[in-house]
């Protein structure tokens, strides 16, 4: 007991040395500024209303010693859409936390935003600044931007009378939105339906898709934003069902339209009946489907000047019935996991095997290809006369094993290995498989620029899908190349 205060003064001494020490492990220097690895962190267009995906960016020490952050706050407040955190610690109501970065190390920022509805057509644009102050007094900046979009939320709409929806803002689908039989759906000019998970447009009756080369119809998936770095949710394949023409729905026109980043894309049930036109389609673009991007049983269709690409489980596949293709791109480069079948498959049976006459497969002045060696699967199921296999192909670039046979015409091209380029290198500028972005326009050593049947394109696209004029010597495809190309 005599030796107690000697001690406790020894401990005194000891926490009072550890203190000082630790103290000189920080730096207040006004010099020593939080390194972000932004400026500007820019939400893309988001529903207002909705909060959005997870953002991050990291906050960089320079310095060898901690640096003690005195403040971090928002400017806006308590009334700033933005939320904050920072290695655990939330910034609630816009209002001011304190933290500590190890040097050389770095802090973590995950910000989310949720705009408020300002009920206007137009986006409305919302900015702010995450402010951080050190306990030297040095001052880092991130500016945060967004836009807010109000939409028009439709919930199981189910259209029984000729309705025209308007194009002043998007519509958010959810569960599916059914249009009953005798009624007409139309899409202008503009129109945009941003479809939630598994929503599906299901057509009983009639659907006309409206659009202009100006102002395309789109049909995507209603998640905003990026799901990983670079790659934004609209280019990731089944953010949505499809859409689906039902057996007795006829008459359907799609102009101008662009669908994208479903599950399927556009199925034609069986009608019964493949003597009256179910769907003609044009000036479109199918793309980016985890199914099949096309597909029609025993149904009359027409597709002109569109493109149809990356579909997992193929781009086009005609189960009997009557189809033409002319102009059209038809490419299978699917980038991801799972993909299988081919760009274009056709036979004379139904999906369970039984005959389905095949009267009309035709495609003119078209491109079809892909990753694979042979991307055009033609199965003759059955040979006798009731189930007919008409097909033929007429200046087309063809991605098969070349065949002698009268159906394909003199004036197709082999898009394989013997040709200075073929496949994804006809395509220019090459396929950015970071960002996913695929374009379809034709590089100038492709069999297809300049091989197409001009009479054809006289009688059916003079203009390309973007409006653009072929001239007398027009490329195969849906995009005629430019002499600035």
């Amino acid at each position: 007991m005599r030796h107690t205060p000697l001690l406790l003064l020894l401990l005194l001494l000891s926490l009072l040395l550890s203190a000082c020490f630790e103290d000189e492990d920080y730096t207040t220097s006004p010099d020593v500024f939080l390194q972000s690895d932004v400026d500007t962190l820019r939400f893309d267009t988001v529903i207002s209303g909705e909060p959005t995906n997870t953002y991050t960016f990291r906050l960089f020490n320079p310095s060898d010693k901690y640096v003690r952050i005195a403040q971090v706050f928002l400017e806006g407040g308590a009334a700033s859409p933005f939320h904050v955190n920072i290695d655990g610690a939330v910034i609630e109501d816009g209002g001011a936390v304190s933290l500590e970065v190890a040097g050389k190390d770095s802090a973590s920022v995950f910000l989310m935003a949720n705009l408020p509805d300002a009920d206007a057509d137009e986006p409305q644009f919302v900015r702010d600044r995450l402010v951080l102050i050190t306990e030297g007094g040095a001052r880092t900046e991130v500016v945060l931007e967004a836009s807010g979009q109000s939409v028009v939320k439709m919930r199981a709409v189910k259209v029984t009378a000729d309705t025209r929806l308007s194009s002043a803002r998007p519509y958010q689908v959810f569960d599916s939105l059914v249009v009953a039989a005798g009624a007409t759906l139309t899409l202008p000019a503009g129109t945009r339906l941003w479809m939630h998970p598994q929503a599906r447009l299901i057509v009983h009756g009639t659907l006309k898709a409206e659009g202009t080369a100006e102002a395309p119809v789109v049909v995507r998936g209603d998640r905003l934003g990026d799901m990983f770095n670079n790659q934004s949710y609209d280019r990731i394949p089944a953010q949505w069902g499809g859409i689906v023409i039902k057996a007795g729905s006829t008459g359907n026109v799609i102009d101008h339209a662009d669908i994208h980043s479903a599950t399927f894309g556009i199925l034609v049930e069986n009608g019964g009946d493949a003597g009256t036109e179910r769907l003609r389609m044009e000036n479109s673009v199918v793309h980016n489907m985890s199914g099949l991007c096309l597909e029609a049983e025993n149904s009359k269709i027409f597709v002109g000047n569109s493109q149809i690409t990356n579909g997992g489980a193929g781009c086009v596949a005609l189960r009997g019935g009557d189809a033409v293709f002319v102009h059209c791109t038809i490419g299978r480069f699917y980038s991801f996991t799972g993909g299988f079948g081919a760009a274009l498959t056709f036979t004379n049976a139904d999906a369970s095997g039984d005959p389905l006459p095949l009267l009309r497969a035709e495609f003119l002045n078209t491109i079809i290809t892909g990753y694979s060696t042979d991307e055009v699967m033609a199965e003759r199921a059955h040979d006798d006369a009731a189930a007919a296999f008409n097909f033929r192909f007429d200046h087309c670039l063809l991605d098969t094993d070349p065949v002698d046979d009268p159906a394909i015409a003199n004036a197709c091209l082999w898009d394989n290995a013997d040709a200075s380029v073929c496949r994804e290198d006809n395509f220019e500028p090459a396929f950015d498989f970071t960002t996913l972005v695929f374009t379809f326009g034709l590089c100038a050593e492709s069999q297809a620029v300049g091989s197409a049947d001009p009479s054809v394109t006289a009688a059916y696209y003079p203009l390309d899908l973007l409006g653009r004029p072929r001239g007398a010597t027009p490329d195969m495809g849906c995009y005629q190349r430019q002499a600035t190309e």
